[in-house]
């Protein structure tokens, strides 16, 4: 009677399944096609679908509605309601044409609804051979679970099958296959990339990043428990982190860049969660850039603080390949009055100063150091503190940010950590500038972060003029500067009788102030040099006021007489004045050179004036 059906039904054979090109059918007309003269003796209604079928075909292969009707063979039932049947109405049309015969295909699409379905009404073995349960498990074996696409598209029809997909293991086997084939992928493209050297060594040739990882764009359709599960199985298989992590990229970014609302909210607070938690622990498995933006996310989502937590810890164990950009992270909890989130960045930068090397490959030398092993190396050092002055000068320009938050990112890195203070100078003196109505206890307290003696010449000589810093700092500016120049003067007049004299509290390696002297000693040290130095320079004024007067009545002289007694008499000033070969009395031989020098060049000027 079906090939009498026009081409409704039209079957062909494909990989020992049926198919039917007719994509919808009509239930009700299942009694005008196959038992046109029998009406109808039995109406099943699944999640408010309505079938007039008839008992026969149906008690034939269904063990559930066979007891259903049995039960009821008394008062002749005709009305029969299944509830919570999986697939609903769907997977129930497709039982009721297995059970009347009728061809169709089974697919990757439909397989998990009509194992779920028959499970359900009891279409099994044991109520009747070949029956449609064995059918689409032989499919799930033979083909399904041989090929990664298939599996892919089996979890997620999966996904409103739960729980009963899960009973029957459909799930669990369609992630171990995906896993395993991911991992199978991988390992036969190692071996397609060993080749023999000229010496005749194996060797591998070196891939790009997450070749043959073509299964990553396939993952990012399925829902986040089921892609959790399988990410899991896929580490327990071995695939590469290199791989995990950009499916984890892959899937968050098109999770996340959807249009968010009240719904999507809490969904994308799931998927930021369960990422960070599906992290690999090797160190770069994915970009820094990520990381920080899973970061935003989390802060913005309100996340776990757990979650957050380990995100700032994997982003302090690789901070100095990080970008100002990447530190800049808006403030988004209410209430919040600064415009960036600065808590969190100085919770990243301690990660970074106390992380240790338990955390990292020590034959990896550009990680750590051999001197420090319990410290990041110098050059990772240095980058990371260029980065946070930075941030620290951009964060300064922020009116609400208090000093006890700005003072604790600045301190938040190891005294060696800059070896120059230019940064670190430019962001206080931004701060001062933007914070006009700061107190001079806290301007002082904000100083004495700088180490004077670490700026560089330009730097040194803006900080000398700088009215912003107080009076103690620019001392500290300008007798650093002094012995900088004093040093300088000595290295260059050095001869093999007179070595350069150099202060005890300015010779050390580090370049700072001496450890071996107390903070008040070197405060003490600091005030006498600055007394030293102003009577120096009141000495020097006195001597040119001194020089100018000579000057006036020489000229004087030479106006009114140009005789050989002029001359005589210019001889006898000049010999006066050979008290000034003798400068001072403290014995520091730097500073009398330097002011016999200046003396005699004003003299000699003078003297060529006058000729």
């Amino acid at each position: 009677m079906l090939s009498n059906s026009k081409s409704c039904f039209a079957p062909f054979y494909v990989e020992n399944y049926y198919i039917i090109l007719s994509s919808s059918y009509v239930c009700s007309l299942f009694s005008l096609r196959i038992f046109r003269d029998v009406p109808s003796d039995i109406t099943i209604e699944v999640n408010g679908g309505t079938f007039a079928l008839h008992k026969f075909p149906l008690v034939s292969r269904s063990g559930r509605i066979r007891k259903l009707v049995a039960e009821h063979r008394d008062s002749d039932i005709s009305r029969v309601e299944l509830m919570n049947l999986p697939g609903g109405s769907e997977s129930f049309e497709l039982a009721a044409k297995f059970c009347y015969g009728i061809n169709f295909e089974i697919t990757s699409l439909n397989v998990a609804q009509l194992c779920c379905v028959s499970d359900n009404l009891e279409m099994t073995e044991e109520f009747s051979k070949d029956n449609l349960h064995l059918h689409a498990e032989q499919y799930l074996e033979s083909i399904v679970y041989k090929n990664l696409e298939m599996c892919v598209e089996v979890l997620q029809q999966c996904e409103n099958l739960l729980p009963h997909a899960n009973e029957l293991n459909i799930v669990s086997r369609c992630i171990d296959a995906v896993a395993s084939k991911a991992c199978a992928e991988q390992i036969a493209l190692s071996f397609s990339r060993l080749e023999y050297s000229s010496s005749g060594r194996l060797h591998t040739i070196r891939q790009a990043k997450c070749e043959g990882d073509w299964w990553i764009e396939d993952l990012s359709v399925i829902r986040i428990d089921l892609y959790q599960r399988v990410i899991t199985a896929m580490k327990c298989r071995g695939v590469r982190p290199e791989s995990i992590g950009a499916s984890l990229v892959n899937y968050a970014q098109k999770v996340l860049t959807k249009k968010v609302d009240l719904v999507s909210t809490g969904h994308q607070k799931l998927v930021v969660e369960t990422i960070i938690s599906l992290l690999p622990v090797e160190r770069l498995a994915v970009p820094i850039s990520f990381l920080f933006e899973l970061l935003r996310n989390a802060v913005m989502l309100d996340c776990t603080i757990a979650g957050r937590l380990d995100l700032e810890r994997r982003i302090g164990s690789q901070l100095d390949i990080a970008t100002l950009d990447d530190l800049l992270i808006p403030s988004f909890r209410h209430g919040c009055e600064t415009l960036f989130d600065v808590d969190t960045v100085y919770r990243i930068v301690v990660n970074f100063s106390q992380q240790d090397d338990g955390e990292y490959d020590m034959d990896d030398v550009s990680i750590f150091e051999s001197d420090s092993p319990h410290s990041p190396s110098q050059s990772a050092l240095l980058k990371v503190s260029k980065l946070v002055d930075d941030y620290l000068a951009e964060i300064a320009l922020d009116v609400n940010l208090k000093l006890s938050k700005f003072m604790a990112i600045a301190e938040a890195l190891p005294a060696h950590s800059r070896t120059i203070h230019d940064g670190l100078y430019r962001a206080i003196d931004i701060y001062l500038k933007t914070h006009k109505g700061i107190l001079d206890a806290d301007k002082k307290k904000l100083c004495k972060l700088i180490d004077f003696q670490k700026l560089s010449q330009e730097a040194g000589a803006h900080a000398a003029l700088n009215e912003r810093l107080p009076l103690q700092s620019v001392v500290q500016v300008l007798y650093f500067e002094q012995l900088r120049l004093r040093n300088a003067f000595c290295c260059s007049h050095t001869d093999g009788n007179h070595k350069p004299v150099h202060h005890q509290s300015w010779q050390t390696s580090s370049g700072g102030l001496s450890a071996a002297m107390s903070p008040r000693d070197n405060y003490a040290s600091l005030r006498r040099e600055n007394r030293e130095l102003k009577l120096e320079l009141a000495r020097l004024r006195m001597r040119l006021n001194d020089l100018e007067k000579e000057h006036v009545c020489m000229k004087r002289d030479m106006a009114k007489s140009h005789s050989h007694k002029f001359m005589s008499s210019f001889s006898k000033k000049i010999a006066k004045l050979r008290f000034f070969r003798h400068s001072s009395s403290r014995g520091s031989s730097s500073p009398s050179r330097q002011s016999y020098r200046a003396d005699s060049k004003v003299i000699e000027r003078t003297c060529a004036s006058i000729e």
